[in-house]
């Protein structure tokens, strides 16, 4: 299992949609980690203390293990998991934008998670449709008279 995590085996469009997205909130995570300061000046947070540039830094870690999950599915073509990620993910824009209403969370920090998750559904859903109806004229290509031997 491990060599398949290091050289994945041919992966689907879909699982390379789910790993590139595993891999960017890997790197959102890192910078969250390693620069919490500069990463609220950048979402116009407030000025962060102490604890909350350390609540910043705990948070990023939990973020880097679901980027982890995401890495690790796409790598191995784990299709329960893109499926569960299709339920989830274009339902962050409506819970943002309920935060952002109640003043919970700041507009470009919403507006950063909406567009991420739901552009990252988006590429997921396209790949999804796309490999399903590849393998649907496929089967029908299979299934003709024609195609199968008397």
């Amino acid at each position: 299992m491990f060599r398949r995590l290091l050289h994945p085996p041919v992966q689907t469009g879909v699982a390379k949609s789910v790993e590139a997205f595993g891999w960017l909130i890997l790197v959102e995570s890192a910078v969250l980690m390693l620069a919490p300061h500069f990463s609220a000046a950048l979402l116009h947070l407030p000025a962060l203390e102490p604890q909350g540039a350390n609540y910043l830094r705990l948070d990023a870690l939990l973020v880097g293990g679901v980027g982890m999950l995401y890495i690790v599915s796409g790598r191995l073509n784990a299709e329960g998991f893109v499926f569960a990620s299709l339920l989830d993910r274009p339902l962050v824009p409506p819970i943002m934008a309920v935060l952002w209403y109640l003043g919970i969370v700041p507009g470009p920090l919403a507006l950063l998670f909406a567009v991420q998750d739901f552009g990252s559904f988006l590429w997921t859903l396209v790949a999804w449709r796309s490999e399903a109806r590849s393998t649907q004229s496929t089967l029908s290509a299979w299934r003709t008279p024609d195609a199968c031997p008397a």
